[in-house]
């Protein structure tokens, strides 16, 4: 299929929807670290997921992702 729109294409929606729908499985992976908030900007040019983090020691941290779709090779 090829990509008509670009920021936010709708692969870029999908894809940032599926890792915010992944919080549990990711919180799985980071032991020492509780997600305590994601912002999920699908309408942005290209959708940001920015997941809130609390380590063991009561610090906190943000990991921010930026998808980017590249431009469509055919």
């Amino acid at each position: 299929m090829k990509t008509i729109q670009y920021n936010p294409s709708s692969l870029e929606v999908a894809f940032a929807q599926a890792i915010e729908d992944l919080q549990s499985q990711i919180e799985k992976k980071l032991p020492d670290n509780e997600v305590i908030k994601i912002d999920n900007k699908i309408s942005a040019d290209n959708p940001i997921v920015k997941f809130y983090l609390l380590d063991k020691d009561g610090d906190p941290h943000e990991v921010v992702l930026k998808i980017i779709q590249s431009p469509d090779k055919f």
